[in-house]
């Protein structure tokens, strides 16, 4: 085979992810075997620069691979469509298509079928408006050309000409503020995140997520999560955007994602495969094993790991918008990883309305949407609470609608029973009005890390 004969050029590190291309059945007994689509972990490079020693990510075995049968996981990267301008009505998008040039265009939610969406376009004097309408899951104007994506329709309506519309796309009317956001699914296949349904086998149903169930399923020998998505139309984009961003992040107390089935028709159902964590929910946890079982060693090493995933995230540049007990999930070894990225985004991505839990939001996000890291900081100090209040419901004597006028005034949650002063005077800083006088996650590990030490002296 060709590949054999290729000359490795990089140069891997350990920890490194990499994704088989090829079957290889090894030639030693020091080789590992491995099947095509396997996930493996670099361990270590060798004197020879073609082959690395690896592990095979689920099985735990290890052994020597040839580096020319495997590639790099790539991430797979969010495309934005400035164009596309959601609910806006006809008569707006006509106001929006000025001054008058052919070729003008934006795409806006069809108001005629809902769920459908709207091409507008300049040709002469007129603007034109072409319906894109939902066929077995692929978005089409006129039943010939079908598309997985708007940015796909686009990109072919402008590369390929008019091809049937009143003209070419060429300049697009960008929307302000925030913008939606497209993936495309051949690039978790292309970088190696794609699995095959007949791989994964599935189990109970173990919750609800925002899209559909969540099961327990096994997936090449291990226990994994599987979310489903039922509706392949726009919730799929939403449900694919979480999986892209997951593709890029990896560590120790962020939930795994492990691959995205997308199956053989668009129409069919997606599922994203992530690590199992046994123990399931935080809040669940807390609340059903209680002070009789959950250590003040537990508590805090709870709180250690999910600011060292935050903490992870801030570097990234990335908010999480959504912390909270209920999804950070617990593993087998009790370690805590933070879960449930649907809303979360990069820090320089405008924001805007959406539903919030309110006890969680921080005061400047729920007036203005704005979501940093430092509005994730007082999501935290509400976590915080919850893991030492064992699981009650934050503000329990506040009715919910008072909340925020409270908090606004100055009120803040007294220490739950037993907790730490030092935890405590943690949750007050979490808590500052004004977000710029909030610690970083950062700053906050190293004083947790000191409590955790203390705790198990």
């Amino acid at each position: 085979m060709s590949h054999q004969g290729q000359v490795h050029q990089e140069h891997w590190s350990p920890g490194t992810e990499v994704v088989a291309l090829y079957n290889f059945q090894g030639n030693s007994s020091e080789d590992l075997p491995f099947q095509k689509r396997d996930t493996l972990s670099i361990l270590r490079s060798t004197r020879d620069p073609n082959w690395y020693q690896a592990r095979l990510n689920g099985s735990g075995r290890e052994g020597m691979i040839p580096a020319n049968y495997v590639q790099v996981r790539g991430e797979v990267k969010l495309h934005a469509m400035p164009w596309f301008h959601g609910k806006i009505p006809r008569d707006k998008a006509e106001e929006l298509l000025q001054p008058r040039s052919d070729g003008l265009f934006l795409v806006r939610e069809s108001t005629n079928y809902p769920g459908d969406y709207t091409l507008c376009v300049c040709f002469g004097d007129k603007v034109e408006h072409y319906h894109i309408e939902f066929k077995n899951g692929r978005l089409t104007i006129d039943d010939e050309e079908f598309f997985d994506n708007l940015t796909e329709l686009v990109e072919h309506y402008d590369l390929r000409g008019p091809d049937g519309l009143c003209c070419k796309l060429t300049i697009p009317v960008k929307k302000q503020g925030k913008l939606a956001m497209a993936v495309d699914q051949k690039q978790f296949k292309a970088s190696g995140w794609a699995i095959k349904l007949k791989e994964i086998t599935l189990g109970d149903t173990i919750g609800k997520g925002e899209y559909g169930d969540v099961y327990k399923g096994e997936f090449r020998g291990q226990k994994v999560a599987v979310k489903a998505m039922k509706d392949s139309t726009k919730a799929a984009q939403q449900f694919l955007a979480e999986a892209s961003l997951m593709t890029s992040l990896k560590h120790p107390n962020l939930v795994q994602l492990l691959g995205v089935v997308l199956g053989e028709n668009a129409s069919d159902t997606i599922y994203i495969v992530t690590e199992f964590m046994s123990k399931g929910s935080l809040v669940e946890y807390l609340r059903t094993r209680g002070r009789q079982v959950i250590t003040k060693q537990n508590q805090i090493n709870f709180a250690c790991d999910t600011c060292a995933g935050m903490a992870y995230l801030d570097e990234k540049n990335l908010v999480h918008r959504d912390l909270a007990a209920r999804n950070v999930l617990i593993s087998e070894d009790d370690r805590a990883k933070i879960s449930d990225f649907g809303l979360a985004r990069y820090e320089d991505t405008n924001q805007e309305g959406g539903r919030f839990p309110i006890k969680w939001t921080s005061p400047e996000a729920l007036r203005d949407s704005k979501f940093t890291s430092k509005s994730d900081m007082w999501s935290f100090g509400i976590l915080l609470w919850e893991i030492y209040s064992f699981g009650r419901v934050p503000y329990p004597r506040i009715p919910l609608a008072n909340v925020v006028q409270h908090v606004e005034r100055g009120y803040r949650m007294e220490s739950p029973d037993g907790c730490p002063k030092e935890v405590y005077d943690i949750m007050r800083k979490a808590w500052e009005l004004d977000p710029r006088n909030r610690p970083t996650f950062a700053q906050t590990l190293p004083l947790l890390d000191r409590i955790r030490k203390n705790a198990g002296t």
